[in-house]
């Protein structure tokens, strides 16, 4: 079932200015998301490197180092947004990665 959800990402606790959040139709499609930002993030920290390879340790490395990352998933018969942590989502994204790399 498709879940509306919404990313909210504080990079550094210090600066609230820095906040981003968007959202996705799904869990999936915002986990990916996840995955995004860290790869933008890995570009602008080696402009020069012709592409970019990760592993799970390293993204979730990267969760950790956020000041704050959460995940609110959209509970259809309440109609409110149920909060998940930066452990739920690393949970979650090694499940996801784990059915992507066997697909490949």
């Amino acid at each position: 079932a498709m879940s509306h959800s919404i990313l909210l990402i504080q990079p550094d606790l210090r600066y609230l200015d820095g906040r981003i959040w968007a959202d996705y139709d799904s869990i999936e499609a915002c986990l990916d998301g996840v995955c995004r930002v860290f790869e933008e993030h890995l570009k602008t920290s080696n402009p020069q490197a012709p592409t970019i390879t990760y592993d799970i340790a390293q993204l979730f490395d990267f969760i950790e180092s956020l000041g704050d990352l959460s995940c609110l998933v959209l509970n259809r018969p309440s109609g409110t947004y149920v909060p998940h942590n930066k452990d739920w989502i690393k949970e979650r994204l090694y499940v996801l990665l784990r059915k992507q790399s066997d697909g490949m």
